[in-house]
């Protein structure tokens, strides 16, 4: 089996990919090669921060394929704010309870909720970058619901749902999640073009 490493520190989305590529390729945090330094994002889109960091743990362990990804809240209202900005929009350091204070304070009185989640998946395969999208879209709720999940998870529901990401288990948000479907496509690239999954 294929072994990918990923391109972050966040045990979160650690959890999420490697749920959803288990039996497929095997993936392995960056702290398993020796890599702890951070990664500034400091691109003006999700795609230039997922690349950032895709390049930054492939430099650190060459010809090794490498799967990063940058994610984002797009709220309408807020003229798709925070964007690629949300993991730090109420400030350093990250918080995500901030963030959600800041995000309903915004929408307080807001008749228009709607929002999407959106994840940019960079996949470096043999010495080239490909990228992958997934969205979902929903709404914001107005006060936190769920304890599962993590940053926004808590007040955002997908169309459909009557609950928000947080009050999911992994299994029922890996279904329909932004993260899950920019990693369906990737595995469809896997399957399809790149021939580097059995038939199954």
């Amino acid at each position: 089996m294929m072994t990918w490493m990923l391109a972050t520190h966040n045990k979160h989305k650690i959890e999420e990919i490697a749920w959803a590529l288990h039996g497929i390729v095997e993936v392995k945090g960056v702290e398993s090669i020796g890599f702890t330094t951070p990664i500034e994002e400091n691109g003006h889109t999700l795609e230039e921060n997922a690349l950032l960091k895709a390049e930054a743990v492939y430099t650190h362990c060459p010809g090794s394929p490498v799967l990063a990804d940058d994610s984002g809240l797009e709220v309408e209202a807020l003229d798709m704010a925070p964007g690629v900005y949300s993991a730090r929009w109420a400030g350093e350091p990250a918080d995500s309870g901030r963030n959600i204070d800041k995000l309903l304070g915004l929408l307080d009185g807001q008749e228009n909720r709607s929002a999407r989640f959106r994840t940019v998946l960079c996949a470096i395969y043999r010495g080239e970058a490909h990228y992958f999208t997934g969205i979902v879209e929903g709404h914001i709720c107005t006060e936190r619901r769920g304890k599962s999940g993590f940053g926004y998870d808590p007040v955002f529901i997908p169309n459909g749902y009557p609950c928000t990401f947080a009050e999911m288990d992994l299994a029922e948000k890996n279904q329909i999640s932004h993260r899950a479907r920019a990693i369906q496509a990737f595995v469809e690239c896997l399957k399809n073009q790149w021939n580097n999954l059995p038939n199954r």
